[in-house]
């Protein structure tokens, strides 16, 4: 279990620090390009912005590679699917 943990907290960590460093880049490009300079609350909402997909894209990979791993796709009944072949006996 400390070896998931470890993990977990590498992972959350890792994308702590690219959001972060996405955040600052996209901030000061925008600025860099004469869109103005960002409020505090434009560089809060940009972050969590950042932070939010990357977190909605990471849990949405765990679920497709644990339903993968542990076989919730294989119980699902095809028969009604218009692209199935019929299996030949």
């Amino acid at each position: 279990m400390t070896s998931r943990l470890a993990r977990f907290a590498l992972s959350t960590g890792l994308a702590v620090v690219i959001s972060v460093a996405v955040t600052l880049g996209l901030g000061l490009t925008w600025t860099a390009i004469g869109g103005g300079a960002m409020s505090l609350h434009g560089w809060i909402a940009l972050a969590i912005g950042i932070f939010g997909t990357a977190a909605l894209a990471w849990g949405l990979m765990t679920l497709a590679f644990r339903s993968d791993r542990e076989g919730w796709d294989d119980c699902v009944d095809n028969s009604l699917d218009p692209g199935r072949e019929e299996p030949h006996d």
